[in-house]
């Protein structure tokens, strides 16, 4: 997958919003759509690099951005994830990606 980002400028972000089981899919799309969820997220300069649903968590999104981005991406999620998801964050980094540079400078 190609990035619109530069990745030495960038760092990933992975996102989980576990399900809340006392809610079903249909109350989960109404509670995102009244906060506006798929309107403001991801926000504008923050690229989706992978996005899936892990059977027994949720949805687990991998995000690329500058790290000056950080708290405005976490404060998206508050303001519109929050009440359908618990949410967890992980800044990670690519290590195929490391190892392949790491690689082609031997």
């Amino acid at each position: 997958m190609t990035s619109k980002l530069p990745q030495n400028d960038t760092i990933l972000l992975t996102v989980f919003l576990k399900h809340d089981q006392s809610m079903n899919n249909v109350e989960r799309a109404e509670k995102l759509d009244a906060a506006g969820f798929n309107e403001n997220f991801p926000p504008e300069g923050v690229e989706i690099v992978n996005h899936y649903v892990m059977m027994g968590i949720g949805q687990v999104i991998v995000l690329r951005l500058p790290p000056d981005m950080l708290r405005i991406v976490n404060r998206a999620i508050e303001h519109t994830a929050w009440g359908a998801y618990e949410t967890e964050f992980y800044i990670t980094y690519d290590l195929r990606a490391a190892k392949e540079a790491e690689d082609t400078s031997k």
